[in-house]
């Protein structure tokens, strides 16, 4: 969760769609350069561990654009595959 996060704030696309999951991961992503990604907070994380296949995190994250500031929260959820943890949804 919080490389992904990093990846917005830095607008790194490319590592965003590397860690999508397969069954839900658009063809393309474009961000908004004008959206500044600041802050993450993690409210709650369930499963995600080392012996894990699946877990889900409740996050906020803020950011900052010239129409203001703002933020977004959700639940994501994440499958491991091969190793890797893959972003699948969130609500």
């Amino acid at each position: 969760m919080r490389s992904r996060f990093t990846a917005f704030a830095v607008g790194d696309p490319a590592y965003l769609l590397k860690t999508w999951h397969r069954s839900t991961r658009p063809k393309t992503l474009e961000l908004d350069p004008d959206r500044q990604w600041y802050r993450l907070d993690i409210v709650w994380a369930e499963r995600g561990g080392l012996l894990d296949a699946d877990g889900q995190v409740s996050f906020r994250a803020y950011y900052r654009h010239p129409a203001g500031a703002g933020e977004q929260a959700e639940v994501s959820r994440f499958v491991r595959e091969d190793g890797q943890w893959c972003y699948v949804d969130a609500t």
